[in-house]
């Protein structure tokens, strides 16, 4: 079973919990942050993850960026060497007036594309945009995965958008890291994946 654990302590923050890749979806996630709660339980049931995550910490910025960096780290440790994984994946998720799509690349040379989505607030919450995407980075970053999402309609609210935006990229990184068992070793050409 692919699984590792996620911690993080420093003089800013508090996380600690567990991430299983070959999971079931099922998802406990305290971060302080409803929204972000929300969002990464989303992640977890589409990409079939179990993830248990429970954050402190003393600004919402440290807080949302370290658990990008520790749930980042959690997801490279438990992929091991990513022998036998189909290393890409790809889905758009519809979400009401919403399309997102997300397209993975579990390569070692992390990197976050996508246009800014410069609607509003998450419900009534001081939540933005902005940090999700502060997330996103500091994920992709610690990951070593290539993310690039598509906003092909976004004609709802930011709840919405970042909704369909974190199903898809689960349902991605869930086909992402998949065996194939017809794949003997490491899915590049170079041998190797950072």
């Amino acid at each position: 079973m692919r699984k590792a654990p996620l911690a993080r302590k420093t003089n800013e923050v508090d996380i600690n919990g567990t991430l299983v890749i070959d999971g079931e979806g099922q998802a406990k996630v305290s971060t302080g942050f409803e929204p972000l709660n929300h969002l990464l339980t989303l992640f977890a049931f589409h990409g079939l993850f179990d993830l248990e995550l429970n954050a402190s910490g003393d600004l919402q910025h440290h807080i949302i960026e370290d658990i990008g960096i520790a749930l980042g780290k959690a997801f490279k440790q438990a992929l091991g060497d990513k022998s036998g994984i189909n290393r890409y994946g790809s889905f758009s998720a519809t979400m009401d007036k919403v399309v997102v799509e997300a397209n993975v690349d579990i390569s070692g040379r992390p990197s976050l594309e996508g246009e800014d989505i410069p609607v509003g607030t998450f419900d009534d919450t001081n939540f933005t945009f902005k940090d999700a995407k502060e997330f996103l980075e500091s994920f992709t970053q610690h990951a070593g995965i290539s993310l690039v999402y598509i906003i092909k309609s976004s004609k709802g609210d930011l709840h919405h958008l970042l909704e369909a935006l974190f199903k898809a990229m689960g349902k991605a990184l869930d086909q992402a890291t998949q065996i194939d068992p017809r794949r003997k070793g490491i899915p590049s050409t170079k041998g190797i994946i950072d």
